[in-house]
């Protein structure tokens, strides 16, 4: 291996050497970061992948990278994504969004998805 490429590995290392120990100590006296490593305890995720998305969000809010979502802007984005509908659909995605209608949602997201069906009454055609 070549010395620069060497040189180069030794900068890295020491470098992490240096930041993961501050991050970490950082957020073990975080008590937002806590209390969500702690949430990790009484959920159906895998433990460690909960408390790498824990760390993740930490960091990221640390950032100013993090906004709070309300559910306003759940259904804003959920109705911006009927937009990329094709026009005779989208009438209907809008609807299932709302939950008006005969819309049914089922599901969770620990389950895998929420599920929202509208059935739409047809006429029968006459023969």
């Amino acid at each position: 291996m070549n010395s620069a490429i060497r040189s180069s590995l030794a900068l890295v290392a020491a470098a992490c050497g240096l930041v993961l120990p501050a991050l970490s100590a950082a957020q073990g006296t975080d008590p937002i970061f806590l209390r969500e490593r702690a949430v990790c305890d009484g959920i159906q995720q895998d433990r460690s992948a909960c408390l790498r998305e824990a760390g993740a969000a930490r960091f990221e809010a640390s950032r100013g990278g993090l906004t709070s979502a309300s559910p306003m802007n759940y259904e804003q984005n959920a109705l911006a994504r009927c937009g990329l509908q094709p026009p005779a659909d989208r009438a209907d995605c809008e609807a299932r969004v709302r939950g008006t209608g005969m819309t049914s949602v089922e599901g969770s997201v620990l389950g895998g998805g929420v599920i929202r069906e509208t059935v739409t009454p047809l006429p029968m055609p006459i023969q």
